[in-house]
């Protein structure tokens, strides 16, 4: 477990999962803006997007829950794992009600702290649309800096939509 003063990371537990696919999946416009593949209709029970799955090298996968009542308040990972070159990139969706209070920052802070001192990766990457002001000012608090703007690059509801890269490397977030 990963744990920070507002919230601590742990392992996706069975629990989590009809939470995340209502809040998360079934929210079809929050999903179009999170995640590049599209929405199709899909029941809990014929297999979510956010069942736990096995460890891989590839992927790691956390509930994010609030120290303050010990409450799910959405889930992180990091995802594309590349082990050699020593890259990750960063992955948040919080649920609708933990929005604003501060939770995506402390969620970056500690996946930095897992990917640069457990992992031994050198860089981590986040990509989202130029539009989620909160997510950016999130990842400049914890030190990643914007490294790029990719014009129309993902489909959202109808439309192309810009994207942002933002990257921070291990020396940058140590010497913060």
């Amino acid at each position: 477990m990963l744990r920070g003063e507002k919230v601590y990371l742990r392992a996706r537990d069975a629990a989590d999962v009809p939470v995340l696919h209502r809040e998360l999946y079934d929210d079809v416009p929050m999903h179009a803006r999170a995640d590049g593949r599209p929405w199709w209709p899909r029941p809990v029970a014929t297999g979510s997007p956010y069942d736990a799955k096995e460890p891989s090298e590839s992927a790691a996968v956390f509930s994010a829950v609030a120290v303050d009542g010990d409450v799910l308040v959405g889930e992180t990972l990091l995802w594309g794992t590349d082990l050699h070159n020593r890259y990750a990139h960063v992955g948040i969706s919080l649920l609708p009600t933990a929005r604003g209070r501060g939770f995506g920052t402390e969620i970056l802070e500690l996946l930095a702290g897992y990917g640069f001192d457990v992992l031994g990766l050198h860089r981590l990457q986040v990509e989202t649309l130029a539009d989620n002001a909160p997510m950016v000012a999130a990842a400049e608090r914890v030190g990643f800096r914007l490294e790029g703007h990719l014009r129309q690059s993902a489909w959202v509801l109808g439309a192309f939509a810009d994207e942002v890269v933002l990257g921070l490397l291990a020396d940058e977030w140590r010497g913060r």
